[in-house]
């Protein structure tokens, strides 16, 4: 497994530590689903390429704002998952910005390796479907 330095936290609070819960500002901003969780779109960020979809809660997006690195809430597992830790392919936090309705967040990342845990590239890399393609004139 690669290992990669811990990158340094940029949000702190007025003792110097990363903050102990999501501020409430950015709490308010969100419409959770049933499950108490926000679906993330994972992008490349030089190259616009999506990556994945993952979900969030409070905690995961805290987690994720306050560290550099991408973590998720597993729906499957119950537990917070930070990529790369295990795997070795990590998500270098970027930017994170929220939809208009609050209810997806679109994080880039610079990406180390595999973004899917079947190990490709990204999660949309062999299931397309058959669309009908449309265009502007019609």
């Amino acid at each position: 497994m690669q290992q990669s330095p811990e990158p340094q936290s940029t949000a702190v609070n007025s003792t110097g530590q990363p903050p102990l819960e999501l501020s409430a500002d950015v709490a308010a901003m969100l419409k959770h689903d049933g499950a108490g969780l926000v679906a993330a779109i994972i992008q490349q960020f030089d190259s616009s390429e999506v990556l994945m979809l993952g979900w969030m809660d409070d905690e995961a997006l805290r987690r994720t704002l306050t560290s550099g690195r991408v973590t998720f809430y597993s729906r499957s597992r119950q537990e917070y998952w930070r990529k790369g830790d295990t795997s070795g392919h990590f998500q270098y936090v970027k930017s994170v910005a929220l939809d208009c309705d609050g209810d997806a967040l679109l994080i880039t990342v610079d990406q180390v390796g595999a973004a899917c845990h079947t190990g490709t590239h990204t999660c949309f890399d062999a299931r397309t479907l058959g669309a009908v393609v449309g265009s502007r004139g019609e």
